[in-house]
């Protein structure tokens, strides 16, 4: 067979290989329980069915800035083709997730060295394409495949070769800005599905500035620079003006906590969390119960007090609460004087060890959470007793979790010198950073660091298992 039959040959296989798992994840296991699936959902037909982008609250269809308006937008677009079908939602889905896959194949021949770049993208792609964990979102109505394929599609053009990764040895100066641009674009597009897109962007800036560091290359640099921002604000700028006018407020994201338009922030109470809570598990046990059900002091873990009193001292908060099940300013105000004194006690705790924790907690999951497993593992005897598929899909789900982590620091560090490499890296590093802070630090949040992963896992992968000619 002839490279270019092979070549042809790998990318029908990986593309056959990738849109049968996701079909299989559609037609198996599809997904309908997350509770920001009813808020999308909602948007959607409210502004396709009333021409208002809200929710109805007390009877009455509101305007609401509580979502960004771009998977709404999307969810709308199909029930206009299709109608008010899930299925051709995920059918959607799970064919952008594909498009994703070659897109991540395009990155990582970027990330390579000319002579391998054949090679890595093809090894990207196969790896893009059997990954469980990207696939599998396409069978849910969640926003993680769109974000993903416009955090691709950003990397893709920001590394483009010749480009923004040469600066500041770039004498074509409009194509480094027309990239910028594009790559600005894309991410704004993003941003609409996202709103945290832009730490990309961010990502990029340190690791120009870090590269461009003396005084006569700042030029260059500045106009990067402004170019994608205003790549970047081009497509935010309908939906800031949809803010300004209807709800009266300049709003180019959404709101900091998602909440409605007169709904009481808990700031002290997220501030008491952000003492203990580390594991996604617990996320369920109370923040996410606020305000809508009981808070029990036996589902809390011991790490949640430091002392009997203190305990003592939660528990009657939360009886308090438990009379309505709302939270009042004065109970939030008690939760909040908790965690400045918790925190005034261990500030490495606040600051370092349960962020910490909490980048491992969102990189290392089984991250079955959209499938019908319950993904513990302690004790493992009992747990394998008492369901050992349960005990074996999660099992086999961590330990390929932990491998394409591997693989991907494996790869930078074998392409370490490569010019995108810091780019990536420092990317995965802020979105990481950034989400060890947001009240429930959910692993679904770091599925748009896998473009990156997927490509650098890539590269390890062409270096050490791939032999011969494509």
């Amino acid at each position: 067979m002839t490279p270019s039959r092979r070549m042809r040959a790998h990318i029908i296989g990986a593309a056959t290989a990738g849109l049968a798992l996701r079909l299989a994840f559609i037609w198996q296991f599809p997904f309908y329980d997350s509770g920001d699936t009813q808020f999308y959902e909602q948007l959607a037909r409210n502004w396709l069915n009333h021409g208002v982008y809200g929710l109805i609250i007390h009877g009455r269809l509101v305007p609401v800035d509580m979502r960004v308006l771009g998977y709404p937008a999307f969810l709308a677009a199909i029930y206009t083709l299709f109608g008010h079908s899930t299925f051709a939602v995920m059918l959607a889905q799970g064919a952008i997730d594909l498009a994703s896959c070659f897109l991540i194949a395009l990155l990582a021949a970027w990330v390579a060295p000319d002579s391998l770049r054949q090679r890595a993208g093809l090894a990207a792609l196969w790896l893009a394409a059997l990954c469980p964990f990207t696939a599998n979102y396409s069978a849910t109505v969640l926003s993680e495949v769109l974000a993903t394929f416009f955090t691709a599609l950003a990397l893709v053009i920001l590394l483009t070769p010749g480009g923004l990764v040469n600066l500041p040895n770039q004498d074509y100066f409009h194509k480094v800005n027309v990239t910028c641009f594009l790559g600005g674009l894309a991410t704004g597009l993003g941003t609409l599905v996202r709103p945290e897109t832009p730490l990309l962007l961010i990502a990029v800036a340190l690791v120009l500035a870090a590269r461009c560091w003396r005084r006569q290359e700042w030029g260059k640099t500045v106009r990067a620079g402004l170019c994608m921002t205003l790549g970047l604000l081009l497509p935010l700028l309908p939906w800031a003006a949809r803010n300004w006018v209807t709800l009266h407020k300049v709003q180019f994201l959404s709101a900091r906590y998602s909440q409605l338009p007169s709904e009481y922030v808990p700031r002290g109470f997220y501030a008491w969390t952000d003492t203990w809570l580390w594991r996604f598990r617990d996320v369920y046990l109370v923040p996410w119960k606020l305000d809508d059900e009981e808070l029990h002091i036996e589902d809390l873990p011991s790490a949640a007090f430091d002392n009997p009193a203190e305990r003592e001292r939660v528990a009657e908060l939360f009886e308090r609460y438990n009379d309505t099940t709302t939270i009042s300013p004065s109970v939030d105000e008690g939760f909040g004087e908790l965690a400045k004194e918790r925190t005034a006690r261990h500030p490495l705790r606040t600051y370092v060890s349960i962020p910490l924790k909490r980048a491992w907690a969102m990189w290392f999951t089984p991250r079955v959470e959209m499938l019908p497993f319950s993904g513990h593992l302690w004790p493992p005897g009992e747990r394998w007793k008492d369901d050992p598929v349960d005990f074996s899909v999660t099992i086999f789900f961590g330990l390929l979790n932990f491998l394409y982590v591997s693989l991907a620091i494996a790869g930078a560090w074998v392409v370490r010198r490569r010019p995108a490499v810091a780019f990536l890296v420092v990317f995965i590093l802020i979105r990481t950073a950034f989400f060890t802070r947001i009240e429930t630090p959910e692993p679904r949040y770091m599925l748009e660091c896998f473009p990156a992963i997927l490509a650098l896992a890539a590269q390890f992968w062409v270096r050490q298992f791939s032999t011969g000619q494509i």
